[in-house]
């Protein structure tokens, strides 16, 4: 599975949140809502998630080898240092 497309909103002054992306595999299929998130060391990425009754965040998608969610990574870190490059005033 390719990752074909990478589609990034930027999120200006956000305390902790950078972005909310959209990846499509294959030209076929996307996955919205993964957020690129400011941690104690250094950015992440948080797959789409919903609240659980205990409060708790589960995943509503999610890669099963830590392969692809290295390629899934990547792909939105290069597509964020891009963003940053062209246009820095924007976070």
């Amino acid at each position: 599975m390719q990752i074909t497309d990478v589609r990034m909103r930027m999120i200006p002054d956000a305390s902790k949140m950078k972005a909310v992306v959209s990846v499509t595999f294959d030209d076929e299929f996307v996955v919205h809502d993964i957020k690129v998130i400011e941690g104690q060391n250094g950015l992440f990425i948080a797959m789409p998630s919903r609240k659980v009754s205990e409060g708790d965040f589960r995943d509503i998608a999610h890669p099963l080898v830590s392969e692809m969610r290295n390629r899934i990574k990547d792909a939105i870190f290069s597509e964020y240092e891009r963003l940053l490059t062209e246009s820095p005033d924007q976070v």
